[in-house]
């Protein structure tokens, strides 16, 4: 085991996975002589040289396209947009292509490959660069969309990613890129895709996390335990598509639920679980389900930022809410 941040978990990811097979690429803006504006790709170009790790025009359509045609041809692309909040001008070949594929050539064709992207605010970043944009790609049929929550689990989950037949979204919270270090085999390994992690275990509610939020989620949780508030924390690692089996089995045992995301509100995953789990579990709640996120406005300047995220404060609120209902 080693320390690492989550920068380090995933360039030992990606260095496995380009050791053991020769058919990854990796391309983008910047990921080769500078090794990504995150680092991320450090060191990558030098050691597989610049046929396997490809600095790109600044042109994400042309990024997303080519790894398409690359995954087509027995590649495994590993493509990078340098900030999820320009995935946009990629998205008519995310949706009509990438995520079609196996349903438009009846199954006899899929796209295997991984489109990186870091995600999410809580650095002081400029307009664009501050998005979380899940729920779009959630709602590109054919996808898998994943966001780990820390340094082991970005190794695990990036490591089965590329495994994957189907193509997969990786979006990368910066904010947790290098704020802590966990212990992380140098060896690979895979954590299961389509999978919940039950991170801690409670009988009081049930508070479901994904990304950054899941830190700050363990960060409230631990100051709740000293009012002898149990609560069971769930953080997805896989956002879809959904494990609901271990949410519903978690709110039929403690009967209340909290969601918390960092992306806005209205037709958000916190939407969608919070709709899930009433259909299943509405004999046994015990109160409404509640949800913590961004407000349903663009991500304002960082001088504002820290009011726009969800906080310890609005937690404990929704925690009192649905244990006092």
């Amino acid at each position: 085991m080693v320390k690492m941040h989550m920068v380090s978990a995933l360039n030992s990811a990606l260095n496995i996975a380009m050791k053991e097979n020769d058919n990854v690429v990796i391309l983008g803006e910047d990921v080769g002589v500078d090794g990504g504006v995150f680092r991320v790709t450090e060191n990558l170009q030098e050691t597989y040289g610049e046929e396997r790790v490809i600095d790109t025009p600044l042109a994400e359509a042309g990024i997303v396209g080519c790894s398409i045609g690359m995954s087509l041809n027995g590649l495994k692309p590993i493509a990078e947009i340098q900030f999820s909040g320009f995935s946009y001008q990629a998205f008519h070949h995310i949706k009509q292509h990438m995520a079609r594929i196996r349903q438009r050539t009846n199954n006899t064709m899929s796209c295997p490959m991984v489109l990186r992207a870091p995600c999410s605010g809580g650095i002081r970043a400029l307009e664009h660069h501050s998005e979380s944009p899940e729920s779009f790609f959630i709602h590109c049929q054919g996808i898998r969309v994943i966001m780990p929550a820390g340094p082991y689990d970005a190794k695990g989950l990036m490591l089965a990613a590329i495994k994957s037949e189907d193509p997969v979204i990786f979006l990368e919270p910066k904010k947790i890129y290098r704020s802590f270090k966990e212990d992380v085999p140098e060896e690979g390994y895979e954590i299961e895709l389509d999978k919940a992690n039950v991170r801690k275990e409670g009988n009081d509610l049930t508070m479901i996390s994904w990304g950054a939020m899941t830190r700050l989620c363990e960060e409230t949780i631990e100051e709740l335990e000293k009012d002898n508030i149990s609560v069971e924390h769930i953080d997805l690692r896989t956002l879809w598509p959904l494990d609901i089996k271990t949410l519903v089995e978690s709110v039929n045992k403690t009967k209340k639920c909290i969601i918390v995301q960092e992306a806005t509100r209205t037709c958000s995953l916190s939407s969608e679980i919070s709709a899930q789990i009433n259909e299943r579990c509405v004999l046994n709640l015990e109160a409404p389900i509640q949800r913590v996120t961004s407000w349903d406005l663009p991500f304002p300047q960082f001088a504002l930022e820290n009011y726009f995220l969800p906080n310890k404060t609005r937690i404990k609120n929704a925690v009192k809410k649905v244990l006092e209902f």
